[in-house]
């Protein structure tokens, strides 16, 4: 189970931020670029949640931390139902 916590990583990081875009998506057009200032496309502006790419960003980011949570934990209860882990 500790060898795969890249796999974990990896997998629920771009599970997470695959449909985070989706979600993404769907707020940018029911929100509009109205509330924001900026569009946020040069240097590091497209980290800053407060710029029209920044958010998109973030939302992605966090739907990603999110899916790896998920599936590690998913993971734990299953190798706990195989017998294959012991609870700790």
């Amino acid at each position: 189970m500790k060898s795969s916590i890249w796999l974990t990583i990896i997998a629920g990081m771009t599970t997470g931020m695959g449909n985070g875009s989706v979600f993404t998506c769907a707020f940018l057009l029911a929100v509009g670029r109205g509330p924001f200032g900026e569009a946020g496309l040069w240097y590091m502006d497209p980290y800053d949640p407060r710029t029209y790419q920044g958010t998109a960003d973030w939302i992605m980011f966090i739907f990603g931390i999110a899916f790896v949570l998920i599936l590690g934990y998913a993971l734990k209860q299953h190798a706990l139902l195989e017998g294959l882990r012991k609870e700790e």
